[in-house]
């Protein structure tokens, strides 16, 4: 064998002929800077960057599929009149709402861009918390120990003041006394059936007494957007229902009212969108329901959850359609990155521009 040759066993392995893919003929480009500063054009070149920037535009042309369903109006035959042709599913966790995406998430409620909302009780209570004093920008290396003796919370680098919930349990329990006392007096609905709160109407009640425009829940109340938090207790607003039924005690709270209000919706819908940001109770939740129908029709997740440890919060869209929670065909997406970093970008380029001029 001739030293200046290539052995043909290595050649044929590291020269292996290409086969022609035509599914993935889409070539490799990213944003050309050289022709000025266009931001349109660079959100618009994510599709073609690989990584999770081609899963942010594939995130953009599955949420720009749901607003298109949900702005065809089925009409019904005889006196029915039109049904929307997709109902939108939007949850997130607490930590969002502590965030500066509070007000992109408001947005979409204050524009009726969303049909339900589900959420967990600080994703709750950090809204009302806010109208009633700022949560502040920290640093994720404050020592806890250093905050803890000064009377103040961190979330990651935010930081919450200890009276800020100090005021949030002088404004909420006089509500949770009206709660107690309209309780008492209704014992039954006009229905004939035995009334008490769930947790969405206790949600309505706080959005209507908050009277204040930057909460998300007021502009919820006000568009009869519900919201729904089947773990409504597990937080400050918890907290405080746990300290006021030693001084007026006797409210009941009914979370299977909610599960069948939230069950039905998906059931009644004539396509679903689902669009959750973060995990834990808030994406199984709502994917739950939408398996009451078979499976939603689209579906965006955002989180930086991973699936080795056998989550829900880290499992990828393929695991939900093996539980019949997305419909077969579907084209759901999941895009691995932090939401306060993407999700004002990705409703810039879908449900804003759907709106605003």
């Amino acid at each position: 064998m001739a030293e200046n040759k290539v052995p043909k066993t290595t050649e044929d392995a590291v020269l292996v002929h290409s086969s022609t893919l035509p599914e993935y003929s889409v070539e490799v480009q990213g944003f050309d800077w050289s022709q000025g500063i266009d931001y349109e054009a660079l959100l618009n070149s994510y599709a073609t960057s690989g990584y999770q920037a081609t899963n942010y535009g594939h995130s953009v042309t599955e949420l720009n599929k749901m607003i298109a369903a949900r702005n065809q109006i089925i009409v019904g035959d005889g006196d029915e009149v039109g049904v929307q042709g997709c109902t939108i599913f939007l949850g997130y966790t607490s930590n969002l709402v502590s965030s500066g995406l509070r007000e992109t998430l408001r947005f979409l409620v204050q524009h009726k861009l969303v049909d339900c909302i589900v959420t967990t009780a600080g994703g709750v209570e950090e809204d009302f918390i806010k109208c009633l004093a700022p949560t502040l920008v920290g640093d994720f290396g404050l020592k806890g120990q250093y905050l803890r003796e000064n009377g103040i919370n961190r979330i990651g680098n935010l930081l919450v003041p200890n009276n800020n919930y100090c005021k949030f349990e002088d404004w909420v329990n006089p509500i949770l006394d009206q709660l107690v006392e309209e309780q008492k007096k209704n014992s039954t609905t006009p229905d004939g059936e035995r009334f008490v709160w769930t947790p969405s109407k206790i949600i309505a009640k706080l959005g209507e007494t908050i009277n204040d425009e930057r909460s998300i829940y007021y502009w919820a109340w006000k568009n009869q957007i519900p919201v729904f938090s089947p773990a409504l207790t597990d937080g400050s607003l918890g907290d405080m229902m746990f300290f006021h039924s030693y001084k007026n005690p006797g409210l009941i709270m009914d979370i299977l009212g909610d599960l069948k209000a939230l069950n039905t919706m998906a059931m009644r819908a004539k396509s679903s969108g689902m669009i959750i940001l973060g995990g834990g109770i808030v994406k199984h939740h709502i994917c739950n329901a939408n398996l009451m129908r078979n499976g939603a029709d689209y579906a965006v997740f955002v989180n930086t959850g991973q699936e080795f440890d056998g989550s829900d919060s880290g499992a990828r869209p393929d695991e939900a359609v093996s539980w019949g929670k997305i419909k077969k065909d579907a084209t759901p997406v999941k895009l691995y990155a932090d939401a306060t970093l993407v999700f004002p970008l990705l409703v810039a380029q879908t449900f804003a521009k759907s709106i605003l001029k």
